[in-house]
């Protein structure tokens, strides 16, 4: 069955953001002009997703405000002749079908995927984590997974190498190569040492998923922190069906914390024709 529905688990407090994230949602914080959902959602439908199932908690409500239609500002930017930008804001509103579903605790990441349980509904789904924003090549993220899965007929991971000092900060899978890129899942193991880990690849947030993972989820035990966590259902999976790796290609910029926002922001200005030539000159100007 093809994939229509795209997941964005978006419920998180957003606690390595504060002060600024008080008050809003971390996913709206801008990269240059734009809310760091948007990117996410626009890989989702260039990769020929049409429905987005947004995961939200208690203050998120700017998030539905901004995949809304805002007649308002509409018929200011056409009163003032601003027909550039309004085309802008029409094309936010008119990207895909969105709903909302709300994660009333924090129960972690595969909760929050459970969440969505009924509107995804009996087929196989997309899963996007909005901290990893993926630059296309040669083609979205989400759609080189998707073309794996539908090889295969099978779940799909995206993973990325990192160092070993970095691996225990992620998911980390044993696998073995079956093509370019293309790597059988043999296990998976969660935010592991150094020397335990079984490889150099870590899963990075994109996934599709069968229908099944949410009863796995279900049935799922909770961690030491309470938290279900998606990493132990896929563990699960992996033991009833075969499943695949992709490593991406692509350049993926960690938002998810301070420095990683900090150099998507100077990378996507300096890929702006209408930024980068002036940004360029006065980053040269501070001599570092």
């Amino acid at each position: 069955m093809k994939v229509r529905k795209g997941v964005f688990p978006a419920a998180g407090l957003g606690t390595r953001f504060l002060p600024a994230t008080k008050a809003q949602p971390k996913e709206m914080l801008p990269l240059v002009d734009k809310p760091m959902i948007q990117y996410v959602v626009e890989e989702a439908v260039a990769s020929g997703l049409s429905e987005i199932i947004i995961v939200t908690g208690r203050g998120k409500r700017a998030i539905e405000d901004h995949f809304d239609a805002a007649f308002e500002l509409e018929y200011y930017l056409n009163d003032r002749g601003k027909m550039e930008e309004l085309a802008q804001i029409k094309t936010i509103s008119e990207l895909a079908s969105v709903s909302y579903v709300r994660q009333r605790e924090p129960l972690g990441l595969g909760h929050a995927i459970l969440c969505a349980r009924s509107l995804v509904g009996d087929e196989p789904f997309a899963v996007f984590l909005g901290d990893d924003i993926i630059g296309a090549a040669p083609s979205p993220c989400m759609r080189q997974l998707l073309d794996v899965s539908e090889r295969y007929q099978a779940p799909v991971l995206a993973v990325e190498r990192v160092p070993r000092a970095r691996i225990h900060q992620y998911g980390v899978i044993a696998a073995r190569p079956v093509g370019p890129r293309v790597h059988e899942i043999l296990d998976l193991v969660e935010k592991p040492k150094a020397q335990d880990a079984p490889s150099d690849l870590a899963i990075i947030g994109r996934y599709v998923l069968p229908p099944e993972i949410f009863e796995i989820l279900a049935g799922t035990r909770a961690d030491a922190r309470g938290e279900i966590q998606l990493t132990d259902a896929l563990r699960t999976l992996a033991a009833r069906r075969s499943m695949y790796a992709v490593e991406f290609e692509g350049r993926r910029y960690d938002t998810g914390d301070k420095l990683g926002f900090l150099k998507a922001t100077v990378e996507f200005a300096l890929a702006r024709p209408d930024l980068s030539d002036e940004f360029r000159t006065y980053l040269k100007s501070l001599n570092l």
